[in-house]
């Protein structure tokens, strides 16, 4: 049915506590996520007895050999340690091999009070749980690194925040759940053994190849290998027009994938300075600041790692930094070759990448569209006029001079995606209706992001007020 192994608890008491998830009242599925299933081996009678699922992805019932932890860890909360933060919501029940024996975290989120809460209540709503199920789909097969989500169930419990609103327990899949805060929790505290064991764990689980090399700094090899994921990541973000809006270290997996979908939202019109988090009132997570923010928590990891890297200090922070210089030019090859896909081009002229961002900044494009509409324009003379009246001489030399590879555009420019008044109206229905018909629906066509499929359309229209105001909130 469903086999958990528990090797986090292998590391010692200081790196989580034991707690079971707090009962549910009347635990009802409302979505599961039988792919995701399927490709973790989860077998009958769980893939079938919608009552089981329910039992158990609400914390109700436990699975043989799950061991339930809330994990610790700290954070920088807006560019400000927090020593003391942990899963407050949440409950790691244990890791499962998939198919390939690949090993994820299976975790439940909203599950009750931990020894972390800090004064909450544990508890989630309905709204953040689908959000983030639906969201973390998304992502997936937009083929952003992403956790997964396995389930979301009712509680049949409200939840108190601004109002009353339904509870939900939504179940997180995840390469683990080791964080940049995780680090950052035992070299505050200079537990050099915690702090060693954590780098061993991580590089066995997450980047096993430093283990076969001969000689390096496995501390240094590991930093460099964890920069170049969250570069990656990023990337990605910005392909796709995503704003995760709270970058904080304790939000950010050392494995290099999205997690945490709690204010995030998609970026329309292009602007970087784009911000929708109703928190993040300085703009310090806006779109365009992303890539400054993974330079600033890498180096937030680099200082967690400098007892690890060197015993001299001096000599660690010149190692360190050795790394984290690279950071820049890393990033824009790998900016501008992502800008060059998105724009059918081999080899990327920046210029000309760079000046199509500026004309839609100026003139309030929208993100996804405009390079959707580059796209179609290559075998649609009406689209291609459109662009030449909107882009002007810029779309000539696009056209003439750099032979855009239509097929390269369609693999890296989506049709659809999760808008923001799309995902609001699908959050409202769901909660009305206690179901998750319009999650459903909306689910079908994000899973075919790249090529229209029946529904598609209903979903690609923007939003009538361009997001004014729209804000996002973190759901706890």
């Amino acid at each position: 049915m469903l086999t958990f192994s528990n090797t986090y608890q292998d590391l010692g008491d200081a790196f989580y506590q034991r707690i079971h998830p707090a009962a549910a009242s009347n635990p009802t599925l409302l979505l599961w996520n039988s792919a995701l299933a399927e490709r973790l081996a989860i077998a009958p009678p769980l893939t079938e007895d919608t009552d089981l699922q329910a039992r158990l992805f609400s914390g109700n019932q436990l699975v043989d050999g799950s061991d339930p932890i809330a994990l610790a860890y700290c954070g920088h909360q807006f560019g400000q340690l927090n020593p003391q933060l942990g899963d407050g919501r949440a409950h790691l029940l244990g890791e499962v091999l998939d198919r390939h024996q690949r090993r994820f975290d299976i975790q439940l989120k909203g599950s009750g009070r931990t020894p972390f809460s800090r004064g909450g209540d544990g508890r989630c709503a309905l709204g953040p749980a689908l959000r983030e199920y639906i969201m973390s789909e998304a992502m997936f097969f937009l083929g952003v690194p992403t956790s997964r989500c396995l389930a979301v169930v009712a509680t049949g419990d409200p939840v108190y925040r601004e109002e009353e609103k339904p509870g939900a327990v939504v179940t997180r899949v995840a390469a683990s759940h080791i964080r940049v805060g995780t680090f950052v929790y035992f070299a505050i505290r200079e537990d050099l053994q915690s702090l060693q064991a954590l780098l061993d764990h991580s590089v066995a689980r997450h980047y096993p190849e430093i283990n076969r090399q001969t000689d390096g700094n496995k501390a240094l090899l590991f930093l460099q290998a964890v920069i170049e994921q969250q570069i990656l990541l990023v990337i990605e973000w910005m392909r796709v027009g995503f704003i995760h809006g709270v970058m904080n270290t304790d939000n950010m997996a050392i494995s290099g994938e999205t997690i945490d979908y709690g204010p995030c939202a998609m970026m329309g019109a292009y602007d970087p300075a784009t911000v929708y988090s109703s928190i993040d009132t300085q703009g310090r997570y806006a779109f365009g600041n992303q890539p400054n923010i993974v330079r600033w928590n890498m180096t937030r990891l680099a200082e967690s790692l400098l007892t690890l890297i060197h015993p001299e200090q001096k000599k660690a922070v010149e190692l360190a930094e050795s790394i984290l210089k690279l950071f820049p030019e890393k990033f824009e090859q790998a900016y501008f070759s992502m800008l060059g896909k998105k724009l059918g081009m081999a080899d990327t002229d920046s210029e000309l990448a760079t000046e199509l961002l500026q004309t839609m900044h100026r003139d309030k494009l929208d993100y996804t569209e405009t390079f959707l509409q580059l796209t179609q324009s290559l075998d649609n003379p009406d689209a291609a006029e459109h662009l030449s009246e909107k882009l002007g001489d810029w779309y000539k030399r696009w056209r003439d001079g750099s032979s855009p590879d239509q097929e390269l555009m369609k693999q890296n420019n989506p049709v659809v995606i999760p808008r923001n008044h799309h995902i609001e109206q699908v959050l409202a229905s769901c909660e009305a209706s206690g179901n998750a018909d319009a999650a459903k629906a909306i689910l079908a066509v994000l899973r075919s992001p790249y090529s229209a499929i029946a529904g598609t359309a209903h979903y690609q229209d923007l939003p009538v007020d361009a997001d004014a105001g729209y804000q996002t909130f973190c759901g706890t």
